[in-house]
């Protein structure tokens, strides 16, 4: 005698549950048939047979575009587990041996965390797995503005905390820590222990600023918020490495990260100063989809990043 639930769920197309979530997530039939990979007359089909089996629209019409209905929204609330768990139950995982595997692992950071992590990544990587292939893709700028779809496709990013990760989707850990060095010209007539009165009167270099204005998303917001003034900034670049290369022979000063300005440390043009505010120090952490929290393989990685950033001390 087969139970109830069970006869429920022997009777349901569990390949609805792939444009379901897309449906409720997108809340267009376009978009959601784009998402899986169907056409959009298939789209509709697969609502309308899910909108029999709930006995509700699930999407409602309105003059801007479809919305939810009460029972999409909590379904839109309860599905993404659900469909986690079933993504994995599906793809057992082959056993795992670092030392034989050809897999590819993909990271997106910027070109600074590359500079202070790479060399010790790429040696900890070799050690460990040999084979091992990675992927790096350097972001200029601002990072993509859909991080959890971006995780899905990749295995991590390595950021500064920023709002846009505080979302259930998204885990994290701390990976390393920075602190905030000055880089002035080795002719600068500015001191050895620079004061913030002194930062405030010279143009700046500033990297991956977003625009002329001064918003909290500015890598360089905590240092900025210290200023009784505006800085006149005379340089913005979109690289962190090549922001010395703007200083070198001017009156204008950067404010580095000290893992990246001590690179320079022995360039006779250049001079590398202790930042004279109490700015909180850089963090950088790992992120990564929740999807790939218990996933051996991604485990392995975490832990092999968190082995390298430890040899940065």
């Amino acid at each position: 005698m087969v139970r109830r639930g069970v006869g429920s769920l022997a009777n349901i197309d569990l390949n609805l549950l792939v444009i379901l979530r897309e449906l409720l997530r997108e809340q267009n039939v376009t978009r959601a048939a784009q998402r899986v990979g169907v056409t959009q007359p298939a789209a509709s089909a697969a609502l309308a047979r899910l909108r029999r089996h709930f006995g509700d629209d699930l999407l409602e019409r309105t003059r801007s575009g479809f919305v939810l209905s009460p029972l999409g929204e909590r379904l839109a609330a309860e599905i993404e587990p659900v469909y986690l768990s079933l993504e994995h139950l599906f793809s057992p995982e082959p056993e795992f041996h670092p030392e034989d595997t050809e897999r590819e692992f993909t990271i997106l950071t910027n070109d600074y965390v590359l500079a202070a992590f790479g060399e010790q990544l790429s040696r900890t990587l070799h050690a460990a797995a040999p084979r091992a292939r990675l992927s790096v893709k350097v972001a200029k700028g601002e990072l993509p503005a859909d991080l959890p779809e971006t995780l899905r496709e990749i295995d991590a990013i390595i950021s500064a905390p920023k709002s846009a990760f505080k979302v259930d989707e998204i885990r994290g850990q701390e990976l390393f820590r920075d602190h905030w060095s000055c880089v002035v010209a080795a002719d600068n007539p500015v001191g050895e222990a620079p004061r913030l009165a002194d930062l405030e009167r010279m143009p700046w270099v500033i990297p991956n600023h977003p625009d002329d204005g001064y918003p909290a998303s500015s890598p360089l917001a905590p240092v900025l918020a210290q200023l009784s003034t505006q800085p006149q900034v005379a340089v913005r670049v979109d690289s962190y490495q090549a922001t010395p290369y703007f200083v070198a022979g001017t009156d204008r000063v950067a404010v580095m990260q000290q893992r990246l300005a001590g690179q320079f440390a022995d360039r006779a043009d250049l001079r590398v100063l202790p930042y004279p505010g109490d700015a909180p120090p850089i963090v950088e952490v790992l992120w990564w989809h929740r999807k790939n929290t218990d996933e051996r393989t991604h485990t392995w990685l975490r832990t092999l990043l968190a082995k390298a950033a430890a040899g940065l001390a």
